[in-house]
């Protein structure tokens, strides 16, 4: 994907004298790109995107082009990018201070090549997800459970901002579809009885469920899972886990607000992640601990079968990951909000009062979980490998227009 540059030059300043200066720096980016030369027709209508304030002396230019540029925008943050020559970063900054005035937002690519190449690599992960995201659709499956009385989502919000539709789809749709579901011989197996007495029925429901995918066309779904407790006394524990290492999001107990920022992770970052809960958190150290019953299995060197922590019954995942780095992300339903940390996992267990899967974490800063104690988006928060908590915000942001 290539990075249009739309180029900002002083009239004072020779263009044919500028251009050739700002070549080399515009080569050191080593990046392919497309240069709109003092020409801002197309912006807003192709991405990534950014502004080169060439020279000095721009920023009347600027203040002029601007109600231009904002309808162009849509809300987008704008994305400056500042040269060593030709006060280039001090109109930059000058620019920059002006949006701010106006109350809107973007930030400087400037400093060493290595830092601005991979700001850019970001943002064209930003764009190639937002275009993945365009038209895609997820499923809600049997509505939020009763207990999730913040975590509703806004169909026309996320539709707006992020490009995605949510499909409501009856729970009696699932069960329909699982009940023409033969049962399917098995490839794994448990030593423990109860476990392997339900595992040709979570089998089942993975499935039912790969098959509702299909036939609904869905990119993820999130599934009011503990209807099946009662409605075939099993869990979707499995299924979900393993759908989750196809490629799809797959999120527990019809939880939107989760399901959106695992497909956020899914598409920018190209990882599964985590759908967990604080079950325990030290705010004097920043540790806590989170869990769930299940987790997508590429996600895992090895695992476990157990049962349904809550209701002892059907199939849980007890999982184990490799100790090291790695982000909390979150969003809210309408996408107003996000929470990005990061951390480091530094053991799972498998204590038998918890759910299954257990991730002990250790903030970077442990100042964020002051977070989860004053201003929590919801319960479940996802846990991905590596370190991305800039860039899940830098995402965010520019979804708020």
């Amino acid at each position: 994907m290539a990075l249009h540059i739309f180029t900002l030059t002083s009239p004072l300043h020779d263009k044919k004298l500028v251009s050739t200066a700002t070549q080399a720096f515009l080569d050191s980016l080593t990046h392919d790109y497309v240069l709109h030369e003092d020409d801002f027709t197309a912006y807003g209508h192709v991405q990534p995107a950014v502004i080169f304030v060439r020279t000095g002396g721009t920023e009347g230019l600027f203040r002029t082009l601007l109600p231009e540029l904002r309808a162009k925008a849509d809300g987008a943050p704008f994305v400056l990018l500042a040269s060593a020559t030709s006060n280039s970063l001090a109109a930059s900054l000058e620019i920059l201070s002006y949006l701010r005035q106006q109350g809107l937002r973007g930030e400087i690519l400037h400093g060493e090549t290595s830092y601005v190449g991979a700001r850019i690599a970001a943002l064209e992960r930003a764009a190639q997800a937002r275009a993945k995201l365009q038209g895609a659709r997820y499923g809600v499956i049997g509505q939020p459970s009763d207990w999730l009385i913040s975590s509703q989502a806004d169909y026309e919000a996320v539709r707006r901002k992020l490009g995605v539709e949510l499909i409501d789809i009856p729970m009696e749709r699932l069960l329909n579809v699982y009940e023409e579901t033969p049962v399917s011989p098995l490839a794994i197996s448990s030593d423990r009885p109860e476990v392997q007495q339900a595992l040709p029925g979570a089998m089942r429901i993975y499935e039912a469920l790969a098959r509702l995918v299909r036939e609904e066309a869905l990119q993820g779904f999130t599934l009011r899972c503990f209807d099946l407790l009662t409605a075939v006394r099993n869990t979707g524990c499995m299924a979900l886990a393993r759908l989750g290492a196809e490629g799809f999001t797959a999120g527990c107990e019809g939880d939107v607000p989760a399901m959106l920022s695992m497909a956020i992770v899914r598409m920018l970052l190209g990882t599964s992640s985590f759908q967990s809960n604080p079950a325990s958190i030290n705010p004097s150290t920043g540790e806590l601990l989170m869990a769930h019953c299940t987790i997508p299995l590429d996600l895992v060197s090895r695992y476990e079968l157990d049962t349904h922590f809550e209701s002892g019954i059907g199939v849980g995942i007890c999982g184990y990951a490799e100790a090291g780095a790695v982000t909390l992300f979150k969003v809210s339903g309408d996408l107003s909000e996000c929470f990005a940390a990061e951390a480091t996992l530094t053991q799972c267990t498998a204590a038998p009062n918890l759910c299954r899967t257990q991730f002990h974490l250790r903030l970077d800063h442990p100042t964020d979980a002051n977070y989860f104690l004053t201003r929590p988006i919801g319960n479940h928060h996802v846990v991905l490998p590596g370190r991305h908590a800039a860039e899940l915000r830098q995402f965010c942001e520019a979804l708020q227009g």
